[in-house]
């Protein structure tokens, strides 16, 4: 009788120091969490603007659930596409600055649902080796052939266009880089697809909310019109603290992505309840300015203090910071010396990360207090040194 040896596989993952688990936490999200009723400063979660806890997004929430009950009861196209949900779209559209958006469960399923949409009927796509897995999914979902070219090398990609057929052809890139918090180079992309006919997919999941002067995301931060790419995806998990994601552009395309994204049409509708929530997360993100302010006074402060205590950061000035330490035991040992100091830090490790990069990961959010910041890097100066190659 044949099987699955899953023992084996997990005993192998073990011997790698690449098994996962889940460690439970308790609390509200915020600056501070707690596990074991114990405190520690989270610099893990990727809610930058600090409003997943924000007393108006919980009211709204709770508004929204007495309204509306707890689930959609089905799908979109079915029953489940409330007044809420189009508000949200609506407004979505318009911080984006597009003609139309469209509400997706989660970004994973945004990304692979818009990806496998567009190249449904054939065509060239061509992505950054760095982007996120559900990005590379939506590749592989759509069944053509997926060219990945070296991280931000416009040169490598102008190559690949100028070889490739005259084909519908898909560039697809994160706007910032969940990984490693850089930054996609948007104009040298933007005038790549226009020189080769091609269309530009941008994930700004961790631009939304973050970068640009009204924080539109990495457009915005570029100085470039909305209209200069075809498709812009965002989730509402991270600086928006909610749950969900959307696809914004032309009215046409959301018309077409209404009819071919499978992850759009083949599930369960968003909770009317969290559409509602979002759209006071939306309000507070565009007219709180402070909140991008502090973020990045706190990146600044972060780096600065980090570069004075000879710690070596990976070149982002994002939320998302880096620290790459190779192997995946020494991630492990700094993660955990550093939540005996009270300071959670998950260490990130292959596959998420490249083999041989397994780094710990710091995010850090408009909500953090300074002190905080400056007792994180003492604390990773501490463990690092104590915990050297």
């Amino acid at each position: 009788m044949s099987g699955f040896d899953l023992a084996a596989r997990l005993e192998l993952l073990a011997a790698r120091d690449a098994l996962r688990v889940c460690r439970v936490r308790e609390g509200q999200q915020g600056p501070t969490l707690w596990r074991n009723a114990e405190p520690l400063a989270d610099f893990c979660s990727n809610d930058y603007l600090g409003l997943a806890s924000h007393p108006e997004v919980i009211d709204a929430l709770t508004e929204g659930a007495r309204r509306y009950g707890v689930g959609s009861g089905a799908a979109h196209l079915v029953s489940g596409h409330c007044d809420v949900h189009e508000a949200l779209e609506e407004e979505l559209a318009q911080f984006t600055g597009h003609e139309a958006a469209l509400l997706f469960s989660s970004g994973y399923m945004a990304n692979m649902g818009a990806i496998s949409a567009l190249m449904s009927e054939g065509g060239r796509l061509f992505q950054d080796r760095l982007n996120h897995a559900s990005l590379l999914d939506g590749g592989r979902l759509s069944a053509v052939r997926q060219q990945r070219y070296p991280h931000l090398d416009v040169d490598a990609l102008e190559s690949l266009l100028a070889r490739s057929d005259d084909a519908p052809r898909l560039i697809v890139t994160d706007g910032v880089f969940s990984m490693d918090g850089d930054i996609a180079p948007l104009p040298a992309l933007v005038a790549a697809a226009a020189r080769h006919h091609a269309w530009l997919m941008v994930d700004d999941a961790h631009g939304l909310g973050v970068l640009g002067a009204a924080g539109a995301g990495t457009l915005q931060h570029f100085g470039l019109a909305p209209s200069s790419v075809q498709v812009q995806v965002g989730t509402l998990g991270k600086a928006l603290g909610t749950s969900g994601a959307f696809v914004a552009g032309s009215r046409e395309l959301i018309r077409y992505l209404m009819q071919k994204a499978r992850t759009f049409m083949f599930t369960t509708a968003m909770p009317p309840a969290i559409a509602m929530a979002t759209r006071a997360s939306l309000r507070l993100a565009a007219i709180e300015q402070w909140r991008r302010d502090a973020l990045s006074q706190h990146i600044a402060l972060f780096r600065a203090e980090a570069e004075n205590l000879g710690l070596t950061l990976l070149p982002s000035y994002t939320p998302i910071q880096g620290i790459v330490l190779g192997d995946n035991q020494r991630a492990l040992s700094a993660s955990d010396a550093l939540a005996r100091k009270g300071y959670w830090v998950v260490a990130i490790r292959p596959p998420t990360v490249p083999e041989g990069t397994a780094r710990l990961r710091i995010t850090l959010s408009a909500a953090h207090a300074p002190e905080q910041i400056t007792g994180l890097v003492h604390a990773l100066a501490e463990c690092l040194a104590g915990n050297a190659p």
